[in-house]
């Protein structure tokens, strides 16, 4: 006589999987139309936002981050320029070693390195904000006064990020780049003067702006996933741990999903 299995079987398991990743798609596209539609109403009736509140989180997100960046970004671009002495040295190459830190500063490394730090401060704050917010039914209370909470909670939020990042991407830039001429100045025996003269002839306004272009999506990515793993929350104080910590991985992850998309259309972009 069969005996019924104890635990699901294969089958049960792949649809049960099949019907969680079904119902997360259709909730992550929920929420980012009613983002971008409660974002569209505020940027045609900018008389009606809270400008007060969208300063005071552009204020956490960007000007309260400044000081790990510039630390950071200095250090970042002293790492490559060290790391790049040691090879160029053999070859007489020293002067080059100011387009590898300015190339890679202001195109990959200062937007992503931004990025991931704002992950990891406002992401994170947004979902455990947000979160808290839903065990204690306030997002419940806001929509029972006939405010919706998307347009209270996350426009502010996606507007907050995506104007701060960019400007945090750009004080990196110039944070790496003076850190490269810091070892180069005491590592390669180059003077300041003949290292930024070079970083002034490889560097284009282009790379610029298209590590400005990565940022200002970096941005967006942030408070969408902050903000959605936020009002995923569900249960006790267990649950905004979690949801804090899932917002913290899932924007890492996404951001390096981007940044490897960007390099490809930004390779392949002009021979289209």
């Amino acid at each position: 006589i069969l005996q019924p299995l104890s635990e699901p079987n294969l089958l049960v398991q792949i649809g049960e999987g099949c019907f969680t990743l079904h119902r997360n798609a259709v909730d992550i596209l929920t929420f980012i139309g009613a983002s971008v539609q409660a974002l569209a109403r505020d940027l045609s009736r900018p008389h009606k936002l809270k400008w007060e509140g969208l300063w005071k989180l552009t204020e956490k997100a960007g000007a309260d981050a400044v000081p790990i960046v510039t630390i950071l970004s200095f250090l970042m671009g002293a790492i490559l320029a060290f790391q790049a002495a040691v090879q160029l040295r053999k070859f007489g190459a020293n002067i080059f070693v100011a387009d590898l830190v300015s190339v890679s500063i202001c195109l990959e490394m200062g937007p992503l390195l931004t990025a991931l730090i704002v992950a990891g401060r406002s992401g994170a704050a947004f979902a455990a904000h947000i979160g808290t917010m839903q065990i204690n039914e306030e997002v419940d209370a806001l929509r029972i006064m006939a405010i919706d909470p998307i347009r209270y909670l996350v426009s502010p939020r996606i507007l907050a990020v995506a104007l701060a990042l960019p400007a945090l991407t750009v004080i990196a830039d110039l944070a790496g780049v003076v850190g490269g001429a810091v070892v180069a100045s005491f590592s390669l025996d180059l003077t300041p003067a003949g290292y930024f003269n070079q970083v002034h002839k490889v560097l284009e306004i282009s790379d610029v702006l298209k590590g400005l272009t990565k940022s200002f999506v970096f941005g967006l990515e942030i408070a969408l996933i902050g903000c959605f793993r936020g009002f995923q929350v569900r249960g006790g104080a267990e649950s905004v741990g979690s949801a804090t910590t899932s917002a913290v991985v899932t924007c890492i992850f996404i951001l390096t999903v981007t940044d490897a998309l960007f390099a490809v259309l930004f390779y392949y972009g002009p021979s289209l």
